[in-house]
């Protein structure tokens, strides 16, 4: 199998466990309970795994940029849909923006084969 589709199958994985992490971060209450706490730590532990399993591949800047970006993105959709938290247009914009930095990498970046 190609390894730089291996390297971008880690960071999917990655950046689900940071967003996972960083929602139950929301539900430890400032660690101020005890299991959501720990499945903090164990999530975010398990994502930078996999982003260093991804650094094989990918160039560090590269990876971290796609890690960073998915994760935010996904991050506000979830603080919009499950916390319920509002969302104003220079937010959206932001995140469009963030979206657009991905996407520009992702299609025209020489710097990892696709």
């Amino acid at each position: 199998m190609n390894p730089v589709l291996i390297g971008y199958g880690f960071l999917m994985l990655a950046i689900i466990f940071e967003v996972l992490g960083t929602t139950f971060l929301v539900k430890s209450e400032q660690f101020t309970r005890l299991v959501p706490t720990l499945l903090t730590a164990l999530l975010y532990v398990c994502s930078f795994y996999f982003l260093t399993q991804t650094l094989r591949t990918i160039p560090l800047g590269i990876a971290y940029a796609i890690w960073g970006g998915v994760g935010i993105v996904l991050t506000a959709i979830i603080g919009l849909v499950i916390f319920k938290q509002s969302i104003d247009i220079p937010a959206i914009i932001g995140i469009g923006l963030i979206i657009l930095g991905v996407v520009v990498i992702n299609v025209f970046s020489q710097t990892v084969g696709h």
